[in-house]
């Protein structure tokens, strides 16, 4: 042990500054952990644990007079991890948002918020504060309306009257999938939904809303000027609203890598700040007088702060924004001050501020992203190889700007490595060809659409603007195209199934032992990021996927092929795509009644898979229709698995599950993995974590009898008449038999 501490201790004397970040790496592991551990008790032992070894290692090692760093590194690091647990769980505690209890349909008065604009969808998004119908708490929610229902005045400031129809946030639909309950828990919206009728305007705004009626004003004349999705792209360098984009040109984006062109964030602001700075220091320094008397530096940094809070005002500022507005900030704080603008130690300033007040963004796919691209570019240029590749010497323009594009042909490759697990794990896809979509993108984007859009927004106001507006449309309308070209090549997107938190927690860990040490140490972040692309190579999408209403379902590789089963395909393509993103599968989607292996009628559905080795029967219930007691017994004890969308009544005794109501509204919804003989549902990874089933509790502390409102496409509840005839317990036996 003395000898592993000695080595511990050279190994971080060495390091000198570059253990600085990881103290940022511990505090967002503590929140990390608050989010994947289930319940309170235990966020309270690994508090508990971290301080305990806090003080063990001032008992141990300070009397010793040895191991200064080691000491420093276990006080620095657990109290981090205590520190982050706390912080989130306490903002939790002081600001989450309970939702409201019930579906409602009523009507309400209200004051715009916010106001969206989506006309690629023909609507508007709007975010209100009003008083529940029920309790009379104040809330706040987000409204869906027609582009026909708008009216003159209907914007932020404005009071307004309408008929809306009001929908808790939802929990995952499926295990793996987004949790709409728990972003709505912390940005405090307590419901979604839409008007249904005309919405009335009975106060107009009052008082100063200008940054709101510049970016809609803004918005709208770039989308007249330019046309189309690119257009839409154009508003939203603009304005920070890509509802002008439409969903295909969106997807193709995501598929390609492009997705952060459309979120006004580093890239963006950046772009923005180095502008307005290169503007002010030389038309500054035209003025000999005061070129004699003021630094010019720090005037043109004052410039493109301005510029860079002026942006992040008009976008709407949107945390992204927000995040790389402090980032830029610092960078130029960095630069006035004679240190090194873009080093680790300074993002990882940025990534305690951005934590310290939005901890919940530590595992969303933004800050992930955003900081892990900027990590892997500080990283690769930060290695001595490419150091010496990019130094100065004396050759020809066109080798320098050779060697140049070259490393950013790089620094696309390694970016789009380093964000694969990210978007995996998130989105359960990722493009092939993001290196080769971003090379071509941001110069695109930002030295010809961005100038060109600021161009035409300043010749406008003489009406000149015309030419600019021209090579905006048909520069973007380039992107659109390379786009679509890239992700129409094979193999240009992957799909997988849900990874696990295991997996994604060892490229993680990986990726930042790579990323923040220096020399051959760092090569031993390969170790658990191989470890994971083996765990990753086996995964494969579960056997049967349950809706949390046990309204609809989905059965992978039915007759052994890569097709998709659904119960229900729903009206529109989202109930298909929300069960292909989290199988990964990419095959054919068809109705269950139409596979040979079901039979069905107009109430039940019986099912027969092999898997593992051996035929699973299924029995599934279409709507709420209930054959006589006796009956139901008796197919109920010839099934290994029930699933209905209703609490099931009377004897049914299934061999191994029955997914009635009664346990959905427990579990959530549920994947079912029959070869490996494992169930995971929406609880295990919730926990007791505030958002989940919040609806639900506030409906039993009112003595309810309202049925749980699950995450599929509709509520459902038990019938009052039925249950008092059955007079039985609504669960009778285990709801969950061990499958085996």
């Amino acid at each position: 042990m003395s000898s592993l501490a000695a080595r511990i201790e050279h190994f971080l004397e060495a390091a000198g500054f570059d253990r600085g970040p990881w103290l940022a790496v511990g505090f967002a592991s503590g929140i990390a952990l608050w989010f994947a551990l289930p319940n309170r008790w235990e966020w309270l032992a690994l508090i508990a644990l971290c301080l305990g070894v806090a003080a063990l290692a001032l008992v141990f090692f300070s009397p010793l007079g040895r191991y200064t760093h080691l000491r420093q590194a276990l006080l620095a690091m657990t109290l981090a991890l205590a520190g982050g647990c706390a912080l989130v769980w306490a903002k939790s505690a002081l600001v989450g948002t309970m939702p409201i209890a019930y579906p409602t349909v009523a009507p309400v008065t209200a004051t715009v918020l916010d106001r969206y604009e989506e006309p690629a969808e023909g609507r508007i998004l709007l975010q209100l504060a009003l008083r529940e119908p029920r309790s009379g708490r104040p809330i706040r929610v987000r409204l869906s309306i027609p582009e026909s229902a708008d009216k003159p005045g209907l914007t932020e400031g404005a009071e307004v009257a309408l008929r809306a129809r009001l929908m808790p946030p939802m929990p995952p639909r499926l295990p793996g999938a987004r949790d709409d309950a728990r972003e709505a828990w912390f940005s405090g919206l307590a419901a979604n939904g839409g008007a249904l009728g005309a919405v009335e305007v009975i106060t107009p705004p009052h008082g100063w809303q200008g940054w709101a009626y510049a970016r809609h004003a803004l918005a709208a004349h770039v989308r007249a000027a330019v046309p189309g999705s690119a257009g839409g792209i154009a508003a939203t360098l603009v304005s920070g609203n890509r509802g002008g984009i439409s969903l295909a040109d969106q997807q193709a984006m995501r598929d390609a890598g492009l997705t952060h062109l459309l979120a006004i964030s580093g890239l963006h602001v950046s772009a923005v700040v180095a502008g307005a700075w290169f503007i002010a220091f030389r038309l500054l320094a035209l003025w000999p007088w005061l070129a004699l008397r003021v630094r010019v530096p720090v005037m043109a940094s004052l410039a493109g702060a301005l510029a860079g809070i002026g942006y992040t005002l008009l976008t709407g500022m949107h945390l992204p924004t927000v995040r790389a507005c402090a980032g830029a900030l610092l960078v130029l704080g960095a630069m006035l001050v004679g240190r090194q603008p873009l080093n680790l130690r300074l993002l990882a300033v940025a990534a305690l501020v951005v934590m310290l007040l939005w901890p919940e963004e530590v595992i969303g796919p933004s800050f992930q992203m955003s900081f892990g691209s900027v990590i892997a570019i500080i990283a690769l240029h930060g290695s001595a190889p490419v150091h010496g590749f990019l130094a100065h010497r004396e050759e020809a323009w066109w080798r320098r700007v050779g060697r140049h594009l070259a490393v950013l042909l790089l620094s696309g490759l390694v970016i789009g490595v380093a964000l694969t697990p990210v978007s995996l794990f998130h989105f359960h896809r990722a493009g092939a060809y993001g290196a080769l979509a971003n090379l071509i993108a941001i110069p695109l984007v930002t030295f010809v659409a961005m100038p060109a859009i600021a161009v035409g927004l300043v010749l406008d106001v003489v009406g000149a603007g015309a030419p600019a507006w021209w090579v905006v449309g048909h520069s973007l309308n380039l992107l659109l195209d390379v786009t679509q070209w890239i992700v129409a090549r094979p193999g240009a997107v992957s799909m997988l199934p849900a990874m696990g938190g295991a997996s994604y927690a060892l490229f993680v860990g990986g990726a930042l032992w790579l990323g923040l040490w220096r020399g051959r140490v760092r090569l031993l972040g390969l170790v658990p990021a191989l470890l994971a692309s083996a765990m990753l190579a086996s995964l494969r999408p579960p056997d049967m996927l349950i809706t949390g209403d046990g309204r609809n379902l989905g059965i992978t590789n039915a007759g052994g092929s890569g097709d998709l089963l659904l119960l229900r395909m729903g009206r529109s393509a989202y109930t298909r795509e929300s069960f292909q993103e989290v199988t990964g599968l990419t095959g054919t989607v068809a109705p269950l009644e139409s596979w040979p292996g079901a039979r069905c009628n107009h109430d039940f559905c019986a099912v027969e898979l092999n898997r593992g080795g051996r035929n699973w029967r299924v029995l599934i219930a279409r709507n709420q229709a209930m054959p006589p007691d006796a009956e139901m017994a008796r197919a109920c004890a010839s099934v290994d698995i029930v699933i209905a969308p209703h609490r099931i009544y009377g004897p049914c005794h299934p061999v191994l599950l029955k997914a009635d109501m009664a346990l959905l509204k427990q579990t959530g919804a549920l994947a079912l993995d029959l070869s490996g003989r494992r169930i995971v549902s929406v609880a295990d990874g919730e926990g007791e974590h505030p958002w989940w089933r919040a609806a639900q509790r506030l409906r039993d502390n009112a003595d309810d009898t309202w049925g749980f409102m699950g995450a599929g496409d509709a509520a459902s509840g038990p019938d009052a008449a039925g249950e008092a005839a059955a007079g039985q317990s609504a669960s009778a036996g285990p709801l969950i038999a061990p499958l085996h």
